[in-house]
């Protein structure tokens, strides 16, 4: 197991995993705690996933990955691991992984991972990870970057953990730039809705993300659903949310309340998000062409 380059402020003993706890460092100013407090409440919600939710779900994610990239010697760090879900899916496929987490989704990703032997939980922003430099062979950010003041600081402080020749990957929200003029418009009219309902005390927040889930996601995706049964698939797959045509109705009230629910996203390009790889010391950057836009994975050259 790897050291941490610093001792926690204070170890939390739960039930399954004990959780390190440090402080977050006042010269981390690339986070922005109201945004950490949402994330907190939505996995303190939406704490539990189903065996076949994460095996979907990893699936989708991570078809990047090949035995190259992990395998079961692969010391690896998830950063902004919050419910724990990834971290389950990869647990069986490499030796060990440390789960960062800054807000109270420790407890949550502490249930997700509570079978898993190889998994160690600390509470913790990126900025201020306790982690020792270049100690791993692989190291994600999933959904988390893109909420962050600056992505590409973050970005690099999360490859600054990866030893040379090891790898990192990223998910990012993207700017649809594979997407015509009238899905970008209808975008706009979503993201105006984000700015208002990010904004509302949480709990009405979480009813209205329900509300959107059930009134606007749902007749979409069913719409698609029944293309799909009709065999015109590579229509359905033109229907905006196709992503959910495969997904439970809990994975789409949470990544409802994921869309809906926060003040602070950033959208890239396919071009800016390899641009931004390459200047943070990343090669060999392979970039997936399926959904979920955009999901890439790159080596460190030094």
């Amino acid at each position: 197991m790897k050291e941490f380059s610093r001792t926690p402020e204070h170890i939390l003993e739960t039930e399954f995993h004990p959780v390190y706890v440090f402080t977050n460092s006042a010269e981390d100013q690339n986070i922005d705690p109201v945004v950490v407090k949402s994330f907190g409440d939505e996995w303190s919600k939406f704490n539990s996933f189903t065996d076949k939710e994460i095996e979907k779900l990893g699936q989708s994610y991570f078809d990047i990955l090949d035995n190259q990239i992990i395998n079961t010697e692969s010391y690896m760090i998830d950063f902004g691991g919050g419910s724990g879900r990834f971290s389950k899916y990869l647990a069986s496929r490499v030796k060990f992984i440390d789960v960062l987490e800054p807000s109270n989704a420790v407890y949550a990703a502490n249930n997700t991972l509570r079978s898993e032997k190889n998994i160690r939980i600390s509470k913790a922003s990126i900025g201020s990870s306790p982690y020792q430099d270049g100690a791993y062979d692989f190291a994600m950010s999933i959904g988390v970057l893109h909420h962050m003041p600056d992505t590409k600081e973050g970005m690099q402080q999360c490859i600054r953990k990866v030893k040379p020749g090891g790898w990192f990957y990223v998910y990012l929200y993207y700017s649809l730039d594979n997407r015509g003029l009238l899905f970008k418009g209808l975008f706009q009219l979503v993201n105006v809705l984000r700015k208002v309902i990010s904004r509302l005390p949480y709990a009405i927040k979480h009813i209205t993300c329900d509300i959107i889930a059930i009134t606007f996601y749902m007749p979409v995706i069913i719409l698609g659903r029944f293309f799909r049964s009709m065999g015109l698939r590579s229509f359905a797959r033109k229907i905006p949310l196709n992503y959910y045509q495969d997904q439970t109705f809990h994975i789409i009230r949470n990544d409802a309340l994921d869309r809906f629910g926060t003040k602070l996203e950033q959208r890239f390009s396919k071009s800016e998000i390899e641009t931004m790889m390459t200047e943070s010391g990343l090669a060999n950057i392979r970039i997936s062409g399926q959904e979920p836009f955009w999901h890439p994975v790159g080596q460190k050259f030094n």
